[in-house]
């Protein structure tokens, strides 16, 4: 076995006050206008988006409860993706 660490998939989701959220938002819209990389930690780990991002948008509704989430999808760069 190498000592490289096996990468596995997993899912991660961390509520956020609204005003956190806004900031985080808000710093996320200004990288993509502006074509940067937005980097955001969530629970230990540290997410590097790239500037080229494909963004789309997602409604989802039951019987009692709707959701919006707006998915962004990029490649990665392994050699700025942290985690710890």
């Amino acid at each position: 076995m190498t000592a490289q660490k096996k990468k596995r998939k997993h899912d991660i989701e961390k509520n956020y006050a609204m005003e956190h959220f806004v900031k985080k938002l808000r710093r996320l819209a200004d990288c993509i206008e502006q074509s940067q990389k937005f980097q955001i930690r969530v629970t230990e780990e540290r997410i590097c988006i790239s500037s080229i991002t494909i963004i789309n948008f997602e409604h989802e509704h039951g019987a009692s409860l709707e959701a919006v989430e707006f998915p962004l999808t990029w490649l990665l760069d392994t050699s700025i993706r942290h985690t710890g």
